[in-house]
């Protein structure tokens, strides 16, 4: 069983940072595809971005050369740098961990609780 938390999430202005972190708490994160995933209030759940093992990334376009996801496998924990931050980024962040490197929810197999970031103007 992996069980996942989030960390990091909190209030910022716009063009600010935050980094979020998600750890795995009993189980090593090994040959799992790890994802973020964030659901904004009225509005589906949408994949932010997901790192290989071997950390190969991907990113929907709206956060490409502002989120970074990366992971430290030593410390089964994955993270998620988010710079340049705009209003529309405000929801709740989710991580996610599962052995497809996909965009749809139903290939993730764990999730996290999921930390708010509210971004204001």
């Amino acid at each position: 069983q992996v069980q996942l938390v989030e960390s990091g999430g909190g209030l910022v202005q716009a063009g600010g940072s935050l980094r979020l972190s998600c750890a795995s708490q009993r189980r090593t994160l090994g040959g799992y595809f790890m994802a973020w995933w964030r659901q904004a209030p009225g509005k589906e759940r949408e994949f932010v971005a997901v790192i290989s093992w071997s950390n190969i990334t991907n990113y929907i376009n709206s956060v490409k050369g502002r989120f970074t996801i990366s992971r430290d496998n030593a410390r089964n924990t994955v993270y998620l740098q988010m710079n340049s931050l705009k209003v529309e980024d405000t929801a709740v962040y989710s991580c996610a961990a599962g052995l497809k490197g996909s965009m749809r929810p139903d290939d993730y197999n764990y999730w996290g609780q999921g930390t708010q970031v509210t971004v204001s103007s």
